[in-house]
């Protein structure tokens, strides 16, 4: 005999599967809209999409100190190869700084110290604005606090201001200072790609008004004028053949040629 489950408790499933995939469609969405319009300028940002490494190093003998920061403007990062799950952010992560402490010239030697999400989706709540300085833009990425089970938490942020220039530069990593991270980056598309334009006076009668699309204003004189071109083409057309009749008939001179 064939048990069937209860109608109920399929539906309440189907519910229960339909509510996970849409948190987690919500949580892994498009992280930042690289198309933002800031003040009415539109910037296309597509083409810095794609994973990118910055970082410096201080020495701090017998050890080098390094700060690694891999981020995606675009997108969300991926696990680091042959990386422990422990050394790395979690995942959603837009932007992960990573402390290392080095030992020599064998990076497999390496001991991570910190691993700190500055930017995740879980937070990010994007800031644009235009920079002060120079022709370009300003983002700002937020991310969870540091560290999260300190009592002392500290807000983490990606800054990028992007300038506007005609050759591009590759990223660089300018501060780490009361958890913001500023990045500095040149490129063609941090120029305005397009300026939305207001609507100009008169555009909402093209066409007729929303409620009646057909009630065009009608244009009033334009028979009027044509009614006046005709009438002096053929004022000309007559003064000229009445001269050359004159001249011909009569021999006509000067203003005697005039009908």
């Amino acid at each position: 005999m064939m048990l069937r489950k209860p109608f109920s408790t399929t539906l309440s499933q189907a519910f229960l599967l339909a509510t996970f995939l849409g948190v987690a469609a919500r949580e892994y969405g498009p992280p930042f809209d690289c198309q933002p319009i800031v003040d009415g300028v539109r910037y296309d940002l597509t083409g810095l999409k794609g994973l990118q490494l910055v970082g410096w190093e201080v020495d701090s003998p017998p050890s080098k100190i390094i700060d690694e920061l891999r981020f995606d403007l675009c997108g969300m990062l991926q696990p680091v190869e042959g990386r422990s799950s422990e050394d790395q952010c979690p995942s959603g992560t837009v932007a992960c700084l990573t402390k290392i402490n080095r030992k020599g010239s064998d990076p497999g030697a390496d001991r991570i110290t910190a691993a700190i999400p500055v930017a995740h989706i879980s937070s990010l709540d994007p800031e644009t604005s235009h920079l002060s300085s120079s022709a370009g833009l300003s983002v700002v990425l937020h991310g969870p606090s540091y560290p999260s089970s300190h009592s002392d938490l500290i807000p983490q942020s990606l800054k990028i201001n992007l300038a506007c220039a005609e050759y591009a530069s590759s990223p660089l990593l300018a501060s780490y200072e009361n958890g913001q991270v500023t990045v500095e980056w040149s490129s063609r598309s941090a120029c305005k790609a397009h300026e939305e334009q207001p609507p100009r006076p008169g555009d909402d009668k093209e066409g007729g008004s929303e409620e009646n699309p057909g009630d065009v204003p009608t244009e009033h004189g334009s028979g009027l004028g044509f009614f006046f071109l005709m009438l002096l083409l053929a004022g000309c057309a007559y003064a000229t053949l009445g001269a050359y009749h004159n001249y011909s008939a009569y021999g006509a001179r000067g203003l005697d040629l005039i009908p």
